[in-house]
């Protein structure tokens, strides 16, 4: 059973039509008759708030509609898998490419056209789409913030909810121009990128999202790798005649000596610790204020 037909099959048995469901959930009745007609896929459960809308109205266990969902977007998933990606629809590119930061834009639109939605251009719109969603996410339950991007945009409340839900379900690979102009227009404001690191910046119109930049950094860091233990320092540190009164802190600065290629033994450690405790090898710090 998938989940357009477990709710046909709850509508049916408590005697409810569409148009209730809708009401419920918040949506257009259009939205709910291309779910129940399989005209859209479901949405990802863990990217809506639909489900226990529908849940409720409905009387079912809860997370039911969310485990059919997944299931059958996962089934979705292995057909799609094997397709290759296809580039995004010109008009979402172009807007993408005007929010770019006027210095960067022209360097930036001869990669993309260069390399058809290659490296470069999935980068960007990834990061984009994943900062607008953030925010849209965030927002999803806040009726008055959904009620002023309704009036913006001329729509009804349940309209704005519908395209809010299939934004917050889309990806980079099936991004739609109605969700660049609904959303990615009004929400980012500008974005650069250094095309040496690769680093990334995203400016959020201040009246839409709670951050007005967002910062992505991507360069490579080669993992540090610990010193090696000096043979004479391992041995040290085994003898207890040696080391066995040295603090924390006096085991630690020996083990940072350097000795450029020669091999001190387990006594000079010991030798050069007595050195570090003795007070004539140091002098006292001199005390502020005073006169001379």
């Amino acid at each position: 059973m998938d989940v357009s037909l477990l709710i046909r099959q709850r509508l049916s048995e408590l005697g409810l039509d569409q148009k209730d469901l809708a009401a419920s959930a918040q949506v257009t009745e259009s939205y709910i008759s291309q779910l129940l007609g399989r005209k859209k896929a479901p949405p990802a459960p863990g990217r809506t708030d639909i489900y226990e809308k529908v849940e409720r109205v409905l009387r079912l266990p809860s997370g039911e509609l969310s485990r059919l969902a997944d299931l059958q977007r996962q089934q979705e998933l292995k057909k799609r898998v094997a397709q290759p990606p296809t580039p995004l629809f010109k008009d979402c590119r172009d807007l993408i490419l005007r929010k770019c930061e006027p210095g960067s834009r022209e360097e930036v639109r001869r990669i993309f056209e260069k390399d058809p939605f290659g490296e470069l251009e999935r980068l960007v719109t990834q990061k984009i789409l994943d900062t607008a969603q953030a925010v849209a996410r965030e927002e999803l339950r806040n009726e008055a913030w959904l009620r002023a991007l309704a009036e913006h945009s001329e729509r009804s409340f349940e309209q704005v909810r519908v395209a809010m839900l299939e934004f917050l379900d889309t990806d980079m690979f099936q991004v739609s121009l109605e969700s660049c102009v609904s959303f990615l227009h009004p929400m980012i404001d500008s974005w650069d990128i250094d095309l040496r690191s690769f680093g990334m910046e995203v400016v959020l119109n201040k009246r839409l999202g709670p951050a007005a930049v967002k910062r992505f950094e991507f360069v490579e860091c080669s993992p540090e790798r610990p010193p090696e233990m000096e043979p004479g320092f391992e041995q040290f540190l085994r003898d207890a005649s040696l080391s066995g009164s040295a603090t924390e802190e006096e085991i630690e600065f020996l083990r940072k000596l350097k000795f450029d290629g020669r091999r001190p033994s387990a006594l000079y450690y010991y030798r050069e610790l007595q050195s570090l405790r003795d007070p004539l090898h140091f002098q006292a710090a001199p005390e502020s204020g005073g006169v001379q």
